[in-house]
């Protein structure tokens, strides 16, 4: 998997997920003299590649000269959160993506989802965006850091969920219960729909409940991502809130 752009390869650098740097000759000696330097602190090997090999590799000819190869999202497994949320003496919180193909947005979920102390975030390998570098780029390091659960059939998932006593709300437009309404003091999953079509009707009528965020400007609706963000910080600020 190859990442490219100076800040994007010195972040990765610095969290230690770097296989190799490349660099294209002909960059700035002081581009060159940073990168050897973070190479070597992380312990990567650094290699100078001619221009037209970093276009053709990246297909791309916006990288700034800079790029590097990464090993693959490591896929952990539902119990893998099950067990972070344990270690921690927390309820569980996961993130469910349905049918979500924008890797930006994906990318974007799990960086919101590992910031805010989720325990996990589940997509379904054949109807959501692939685990690609944009991905990892939009996480911004998170990939690392969160278990990342890639399942088969996600109501499926879901009902298996369900059996474990976690209880299931999907963010629906219009939906009759707001964040605060709900009692988050249990364990819980959050499911995110596509932009376009949201819900799925299987994974919408697997749902103990739907959520909506409150709208009170002229646009209805809010990014895949954006949405996301704002439940998972409810559901934190709901748990971790000041008892009376």
């Amino acid at each position: 998997m190859l990442i490219y752009g100076r800040n994007v390869v010195l972040e990765a650098l610095k969290q230690g997920q770097v296989r190799r740097v490349l660099i294209a000759r002909g960059v700035r000696p002081a581009t060159l003299d940073t990168f050897r330097k973070e190479a070597g602190r992380a312990g990567v090997p650094l290699d100078e590649v001619p221009r037209i090999e970093l276009d053709q590799a990246l297909r791309t000819t916006a990288h700034q000269g800079v790029a590097a190869e990464l090993p693959e999202v490591p896929l952990a497994t539902l119990d893998a959160c099950f067990e972070r949320a344990r270690r921690a003496d927390e309820r569980l919180l996961l993130v469910l993506l349905d049918h979500l193909t924008d890797p930006r947005n994906v990318g974007a979920i799990i960086r919101s989802a590992e910031a805010l102390g989720a325990h996990g975030v589940v997509t379904e390998e054949r109807r959501s965006a692939r685990l690609s570098a944009v991905v990892v780029k939009a996480a911004a390091g998170a990939t690392s850091h969160l278990p990342i659960v890639q399942v088969t059939n996600l109501p499926r998932t879901i009902q298996q969920l369900k059996e474990r006593n976690v209880w299931i709300y999907g963010a629906e437009l219009g939906a009759r219960l707001t964040p605060d309404e709900i009692d988050w003091d249990r364990d819980a999953a959050l499911v995110i729909g596509s932009e376009g079509s949201g819900l799925r009707r299987l994974v919408r009528e697997r749902c103990d409940d739907v959520v909506a965020i409150p709208m009170r400007g002229r646009v209805g609706s809010l990014n895949a991502a954006v949405a996301a963000g704002i439940l998972i910080h409810a559901v934190q600020r709901a748990r971790f809130a000041p008892r009376p």
